[in-house]
Parts: structure tokens; C-alpha cells; sequence
């Protein structure tokens, strides 16, 4: 999976074919409008207050998210010190800083990207839907035994081949699962290690995450004995990882529960975990629609695109979103409603 997404010049996130858009194989949030983004804006600001220092976002895609927060926190005049990025595709870079470089000099004069976790981290880190991209682990556990789920090439394609490990973490978190055998899904190291990193480096501030997944008790359901691991190709889902390996996003949903305990293990504080529809409907995504002009064509647009962030049926329910903090006791906007913690 990390070869597949991340081989320089042939993985998915580091060649040149469009992933985001219509053009692209999928749509996320930042890309269906700029709501989006300044409704999210209104949650940075109110921890910069607190904070102060910068905001990190992990994962830029387009650069769509980074250029609506900047110019909402412009608005609400909470402009943090620097805006940094840190991504690890060549190609998406490229393409945000064309789009950044658009934005008013005293806005894109506080962009920074950057190749690694600073050392320090005060103010908000970001990731919209980035703990999803990230490799993970296949187990299956059957008659008593836990096998990791490999790849192997027989008879001129490739082809599962399951086999005992030796990772010493992935077998801890395995047996700690209690699930009903026979049973396949995926354990999220990857996502796990980035927190942890993210939260051994926090001196103050928040660390917010979007994205679709559950916690361990929904995640690791019996009736999800297949898992979530998926693939996407020109807006079409399917779960065929061979399927033009490096030309399609593969990806699989978040353990929400695993990723917070590594953050709270790691010195933060658990803060808030809800839904997009209701953390973007505590921060008044609605008011700032109400306030377009409604015979506009930019207010036409943006029904349809808010309609489907909101949406029990769309992505309003499925993506979730959770916040860890340290040393900023202030209760967050986003999490004033709904807040789904003890399903973690």
C-alpha cells in the first residue's frame, strides 16, 4: 500500500494525474466549496486566540482548504504567524503554490512548506481527510490465529497471501481486539505513529482531524467482517486494491479510538468527537449561507455542495471529526453540540 500511493514518480499521490475534482477520482469537502473551509476557519481562530503561533495543515490537496481558512481568519483578523504545509506528493505541492500565490501578498507571505513535523508545534494542526490516506495494515484472524494479509504474484497477477508477523505492535493491537472469527480488517499503524508524533511535539494548541471512520466498537463490528479497505477510480468505489495499482487512490476508514488514545497516551487531552454535520452546524455553516446573496449565483452553487456536507446520507454522518488539546481548556465551538466521545 505505501509503495502503491507513495513511490515517487509511480505512486497515486506522487505522479501528475488529477486525483481531486470533478476531473479527478474524488471530491473532498475543501473542493466542494469554500464554506467549507471559512466554516472551519472559525475554530482555528478561536484556538489561535488562545494559542497563538501557527497552523499546520497536513495533507493540502489542492490548496483549496489552506486558501479559504486564510482568507476567513483574515476576515475575523486571527491570522496566524505562519501557515505551513506539510505534504508529501511533489505534484500537489506544484499546484498549490500556483493557487496560493493568488492570494494577497500579506496572505501568501506567511505560507511556508515544509518536509518533516517541526520540533516544536504551538497553534492548530489540520488534516482533512488525510489519516485515511495513509497505509495500513491487513489482519485476518481465524481459528484462534492472527495472520497479516500480504501480496504475493502467482500465475501472472497478483494475489492475497496470508502469513504470520513479526510486528511486535500490530500483533499488540490484534490480540487486543475482540473480534468474531473469521474475520479481516485493517489496523491503522500509520495513522497512530502521526499522532503521537504530532502530540510529542505540542507545547500548545490543537490538533483537529476530518475524516471518514468510527470507533473501535463500530469499526471492528461483526457485521464488518470484511473491513473497510477500498478503492476509488474516476468517482467510482470498488475494492479491488490490483485494480491499476498507482492510478487509484486506496484507502481504508478510521479508528477513531485508536487515534485518540495515542494522542491522550502522548500528553494531550481528548477534547471533542462528533460529526461533520453537527461540528459544522455548531460553528454556523448555515448562517454563513444565509448571508449570500440569495438571488447570487455564487448562493445557487452552494446549496447543493452544503446540502451534501450536511447529510445523514452523504457525508454529514460517515465523516467524523475529533480533537485533541493541550494546554488550552477552552471549550471548542466545533464540539458545543452533539459530542459523540463515548463511542471512542
Amino acid at each position: 500500500m505505501t509503495m502503491v500511493l507513495y513511490t515517487p514518480g509511480l505512486g497515486y499521490y506522487c505522479g501528475g494525474a488529477t486525483k481531486l475534482g470533478g476531473a479527478g477520482d474524488f471530491t473532498t469537502a475543501p473542493e466542494l466549496t469554500p464554506l467549507f473551509g471559512a466554516t472551519l476557519a472559525r475554530q482555528v481562530a478561536q484556538m489561535l486566540v488562545c494559542t497563538g503561533g501557527d497552523v499546520l495543515e497536513l495533507g493540502a490537496g489542492s490548496g483549496k482548504l489552506a486558501r479559504d481558512v486564510l482568507l476567513c481568519l483574515d476576515e475575523l483578523g486571527v491570522l496566524p504567524d505562519r501557515y505551513r504545509i506539510l505534504d508529501v506528493s511533489g505534484d500537489l505541492i506544484e499546484r498549490q503554490r500556483a493557487l496560493l500565490a493568488q492570494l494577497p501578498e500579506h496572505l501568501s507571505q506567511r505560507i511556508e512548506w515544509i518536509d518533516g513535523l517541526p520540533l516544536t508545534v504551538t497553534g492548530v494542526v489540520i488534516g482533512n481527510e488525510v489519516l485515511d490516506a495513509l497505509p495500513v495494515h491487513l489482519v485476518v484472524w481465524n481459528d484462534g490465529k492472527i495472520r497479516e494479509r500480504g501480496v504475493t504474484w502467482r500465475a501472472g497477477r497478483f494475489a492475497w497471501s496470508d502469513t504470520s508477523t513479526t510486528n511486535t505492535a500490530l500483533l499488540a493491537r490484534a490480540t487486543d481486539l475482540d473480534v468474531s472469527q473469521p474475520y479481516v480488517s485493517e489496523i491503522g499503524l500509520s495513522a497512530v505513529a502521526l499522532m503521537a508524533a504530532i502530540a510529542q511535539r505540542m507545547r500548545r494548541g490543537m490538533v483537529l482531524f476530518i475524516d471518514y471512520g468510527f470507533g473501535a466498537a463500530e469499526y471492528y463490528h461483526p457485521q464488518r467482517n470484511q473491513g473497510t479497505l477500498m478503492c476509488h477510480y474516476r468517482h467510482r468505489a470498488h475494492d479491488d486494491p490490483y485494480f491499476l495499482p498507482g492510478l487509484q487512490d486506496v484507502t481504508a476508514h478510521v479508528d477513531f479510538t485508536a487515534v485518540a488514545q495515542a494522542g491522550v497516551e502522548a500528553g494531550l487531552r481528548m477534547t471533542g468527537y462528533t460529526t461533520q454535520a453537527r461540528f459544522l452546524a455548531n460553528l454556523g455553516i448555515t448562517d454563513l449561507l444565509a448571508r449570500m446573496d440569495t438571488s447570487s449565483v455564487a448562493y445557487t452553487k452552494a446549496i447543493a455542495p452544503v446540502q451534501k456536507l450536511l447529510s445523514p446520507a452523504e457525508m454529514g454522518e460517515l465523516f467524523k471529526v475529533i480533537a485533541l488539546t493541550k494546554e488550552a481548556a477552552e471549550p471548542l465551538v466545533g464540539f458545543s453540540g452533539g459530542d459523540l466521545s463515548r463511542l471512542l
